[in-house]
Parts: structure tokens; sequence; C-alpha cells
């Protein structure tokens, strides 16, 4: 199969046209593929499983890379005949490499398409020699009429492979059914001496038709014709399937739902026959409004009135052409070229007019879109002084510049405007927001605070514990918490700092009476040993020592720092902590000496 030269459907060719189909609205439609990401497409595509490769995809991408590359060469014959002496039949277009690119993925796809027709031509084959097996054995379990009763349940087996096989070449469908069907009909009828069980089946298959003829009924009443004929098919593959009935009903069932299908198919052949005429209308349709259009005087318009009523006249033309169906797949895509060339060179024309007569207006209105693209690129902006100074410059340069096509005037200033007002209404609510959240995390901060004043001491091991972790979470909810306004700030804080002290001593969160516990343990295990204990106490003295002069030079510094700015304020709370918990240490350490001094020469 030819890829290149492979006739499109008709909802191919509709998306061949959208895709290279001028939009009044720019915006509203994705830009054509250009030759590279083509050749990239199809790559893409072949690199996939056959089965799974859309031939429509395929077709639309060969379509757009064609014109494409039939625009190019007669670009390049136009530039070759240009110049003197060339001859049009010695013209011969330059190899293009993304072509053969092209040209080799449509090669990769036909042996894709090929290898996968012949595999499933190669099971269709293995499906019909195992069908005729089935049938064989079938045949032979017929000609066993003496023990025709025992084959029974080998023959319902038979049945069920057959219907589980795939498919097989569609010129043997009809014959091997008919093949199939007289050789169960024909071991059905020996099966005399089991007439009940023969019966049974019969009866079973007989509801199992009569329920496909109610459906097939059904498709009668469906709208979508195409819809009813593809179910219909599939109702006949049930129907072949399906086992004999009674002799005396098989003409008559049978009759009935040929019936059916006659008129479900009649109702296709009409569908087919009514859309190839609207195709034809539709042609006649769109080669009148390209006449219509070719009958424009372009040159002839002279006036903003002229070149008003001819858009008049242009727009209503593309408008009905969108309420146009198909033509033939043939004309279709010549016919959309030819509307969309003169739609084309009517609007350059009128550009190019407008823009001689108006080419002030024009750069005052590229000027205060560009103000309206600087605008709304600021108008998410959260650096509010920044942005603000930037938005007041913009607004007193839009005054400087002169007037624009009436026509857009009011559009483009409602834009400046509302990207204006959307970042001064941001700041206004971020402000209002901000003391909104501050106050509710004062108020949390404050319950927080009630919480850490209501736990008292505790009694026993586990109840302390019970209430040191209580105090921890409180702490973690005080510093997960956000900001409070910054005239609470320190109030709020010596608050919270005078109740985590409190409860760090109630509790003995440091686990300072334990560890002294221990300590005097590990002294009383040195008691006797004097010089142990001498260098327990001189290193104690030594620690003592360097704690002090800790102390001394954080003290010394609490000067230089101004506590009237917020950094130097939260520097100097942070050094009182400092200095704080190296007393506690000094005391500790001081309280340790006395108990290792106690032992000594005891």
């Amino acid at each position: 199969m030819d890829l290149q030269n492979e006739p499109l459907t008709a909802s191919e060719a509709f998306a061949s046209e959208a895709a290279v189909t001028p939009s009044t609205d720019s915006q509203s439609r994705p830009a054509p593929l250009s030759k590279p990401e083509i050749v990239e497409s199809i790559k893409t595509l072949v690199s996939k499983d056959a089965a799974e490769i859309s031939n429509d995809d395929i077709n639309r991408l060969k379509v757009r890379f064609y014109a494409i590359r039939h625009d190019e060469i007669a670009a390049e014959k136009a530039a070759y005949l240009a110049v003197e002496g060339n001859l049009e039949a010695e013209f011969k277009p330059a190899v293009d490499a993304l072509e053969e690119e092209f040209k080799a993925s449509l090669q990769v796809y036909k042996d894709k398409r090929a290898a996968l027709k012949a595999a499933q031509t190669a099971l269709e084959l293995d499906n019909l020699q195992k069908k005729n097996a089935i049938i064989e054995e079938l045949n032979n379990a017929s000609d066993d009429a003496d023990s025709v009763h025992r084959h029974i349940e080998r023959v319902r087996e038979l049945q069920q492979s057959f219907k589980e096989i795939g498919n097989v070449p569609d010129t043997e469908t009809s014959a091997l059914w008919k093949r199939y069907q007289e050789a169960t009909e024909k071991f059905y009828d020996q099966l005399k001496v089991n007439k009940d069980l023969r019966d049974l089946d019969f009866k079973k298959n007989l509801e199992l038709k009569t329920l496909i003829i109610e459906q097939a009924r059904k498709l009668l009443e469906e709208t979508d014709v195409v819809v009813a004929f593809r179910h219909l098919q599939d109702l006949h593959t049930k129907w072949r399937e399906a086992g004999p009935v009674a002799r005396e009903l098989r003409e008559e069932i049978w009759a009935t739902f040929k019936d059916i299908s006659a008129e479900i198919n009649k109702k296709y052949q009409a569908f087919f026959e009514e859309r190839k005429a609207a195709e034809l209308r539709n042609e006649e349709s769109k080669i009148a409004l390209c006449e219509r259009l070719e009958a424009i005087d372009i040159e002839g318009l002279k006036s903003h009135t002229a070149w008003e009523e001819a858009t008049k006249t242009v727009l209503a033309s593309q408008e009905e052409w969108k309420t146009l169906g198909f033509a033939s797949r043939k004309a279709n895509n010549e016919l959309f070229k030819r509307f969309r060339t003169r739609c084309d060179d009517f609007f350059a024309a009128k550009a190019a007019y407008f823009k001689a007569v108006k080419e002030d207006y024009a750069e005052n209105l590229a000027k205060k879109i560009s103000l309206c693209e600087q605008a709304e690129e600021l108008k998410e902006s959260t650096d509010w002084k920044k942005a603000s100074d930037r938005l007041i410059d913009l607004q007193t340069k839009w005054k400087a510049i002169g007037a624009v096509p009436r026509k857009h005037s009011d559009a483009v200033w409602a834009r400046f405007r509302s990207a204006c007002d959307y970042f001064f209404e941001r700041k206004k609510q971020f402000g209002s927001e901000t003391r909104k959240s501050e106050q509710e995390n004062l108020q949390n901060k404050r319950r927080i605070i009630e919480q850490l004043k209501a736990i008292g001491s505790a009694d026993g091991a586990e109840e302390r514990k019970a209430a040191i972790a209580h105090v921890r979470e409180l702490m973690q909810a005080y510093q997960q918490a956000g900001h409070v306004p910054f005239r609470e700030k320190d109030k709020i804080h010596d608050a919270y700092r005078t109740e985590v002290s409190r409860l760090y001593d109630l509790l003995d969160m440091n686990n300072r009476r334990a560890a002294r516990a221990a300590f005097e343990d590990q002294v009383k295990g040195l008691e006797g040993n004097d010089r142990e204990l001498a260098r327990q106490r001189d290193r104690l003295m030594r620690s003592l020592e360097t704690k002090k002069n800790e102390i001394k030079t954080f003290e010394n510094n609490l000067g230089f720092f101004n506590s009237r700015s917020r950094s130097g304020e939260a520097m100097l709370r942070d050094m009182q902590g400092r200095i704080a918990r190296l007393r506690e240490e000094l005391e500790s350490i001081q309280s340790k000496i006395e108990i290792v001094e106690s032992k000594i020469n005891a």
C-alpha cells in the first residue's frame, strides 16, 4: 500500500483541513506542526506496535507534511525559474533529508502493517484448520450411529472449542459455518436415543436465538445507522455460534432474523447514499462561496467604508463555510485551500491599507498593549512596594500616550485598568488578612499560656512524665503558632517564658535532681579513694572557672546590642537566655563540688 497516495476518509480530510485552517480567533487553535515536528511525531507513532498505530494519525501527518513540501518545491522552482536561462523541464528539486526520514518512517509503518496482516492471516488459517478438524470429528461422531450417545460430552466440548477459536479468513466464514451447522445438525439427528437431551439443547438454542432476534428488532429503533449495522454484525456472529433449533422451527426463525437484518442493511446503504448526495451539495455550496470572495475587487477598495462592507461579506462567508459539512474527499482539500487563500489575500491587503493610514494609532496601540502586558506581569507580585511604584509609573506613561483606534480604546483601557485594580485589591486584602492572622495567632498563644499556668506539681514518676509530655506539646504548639502584632510580641513572649521557667523548675524537666542523685551514687562508690575524689574535684573546679569566664564574656557583650531594633532585641533576648542557662550550670557544678569535698577525708 502506498501511504503517500492513499485516499483519506471524510473524518481524516476534516482533521487535515482543521490542522491548516486559519481562525478569526488565533488563540483558539494550536499552530500547525512544522516539518521537523511532523517527522518526530511519525517516528514516535511508528515506534509503537502495529496494532497501536492509528492509520488516521499517519494520514493526517502525511497530508500536512506533503502540503508543506509542495509549497517548498513550488518556492524552490520559482526561484530557479527566476534565473535567466533556466528551463522548467530541467528543474529538479533539492534532496530533502527530512523527506527521506519521513519516507523511511512510512516504510517502517508499511512493513509493520504487512507483518501484522501476515500474522493475522497465518492465525486465521490456523484457526480454519482447527475448525475443520472439529467439523471432521463431529462428522465421525455422527457416523458412529450405534454409540452416538457416548459422544455427547465430547460434542459439547467440540462446540465450545469451535466458539472459542478466533476468526478465519472472510472467504471461508460462510462455507465453514454452513459445514459446522450441517455436522452439528447431523449429529443431533443421529442422537435419537437421547431425544430428551437434544430437545433441551434445541430449547436453549431457541431461547438464545429468540433473544438475538429481539435485540435485532431494537436496532431498528437506533438512530445511528452505522452503530446499528456494527451491532448487527455482532448479532450475526452470536447467531452462528448458537446451536441448532428444532427442525420444524429452523427456517421460520432464520427467516425472521434475516428479514430484520435486511431492513437494517437497507437503512445502512441508504445512509451512505444520502451522505454522498450531501457531499455533492456541500461541494457546490463551497464553490459558490469561493466565487463570491473572488468577485470582490480588492484593488478597488479605496475607503474605510468600502473595506468594512467587504469585510462583512468575507466574515459572513467564513461563518457560512463553518456551517457546511464535508465535500467529496477529492475536492474538499482543494476547495478549502482555494477559500483560505482568498481570505488570506483579502485580510493581508486590508491590514496593509489600514497600516498605511493609521500608523500613529497602531503605534500608540502597541505601546498601550505593552503597558498592559507589563501591568499583567506585575499584578501577581507580592513585592508590594516595588510593584506599587512600578504600576504608578506605568499609569503616568499611559496618560502620556496618544489616542488609539476607537474600536480598541475601551478594551485596551479595560485590560490595563483590570490589571492595576487587581494588584491594588490584592495588596489591600493582604494587609487585612495579615492583621487578622496575627490576631488569631495572639489568641492562640494566650490560650497556650493559660494551659501552661494550669499545670501544677506532679506526684509520682508516671504523673510527672505525663505532665512533662504535656508541657512539651504546648511548647511545640507555641513555637508553631505564627506571628502576633508587634506591639504584643514582648509581652506575650515574657509571659510564655515565665510559665515555661516555672514548669522546668517545678517538674525538674532538666532532670537536675535525677542527675544530682546519680552523681551522689557515683561519688559514693569512690568513698575512701581520696586520690580519685581529688581528681574529680579538680576537674569540676576547672569546669566551674570556664563557666564563670563565659558568663563574664556574655555580660560584657550585652552593652554592644541595640534593643531598640527588632534584630537587636532578638539577639539581646537570646544572649540573656544563654547567661541564664550558664548560671544554672554553674550552680549544678558548685553543688557537685560540695558533694565531692564532703567525701574527702570523711
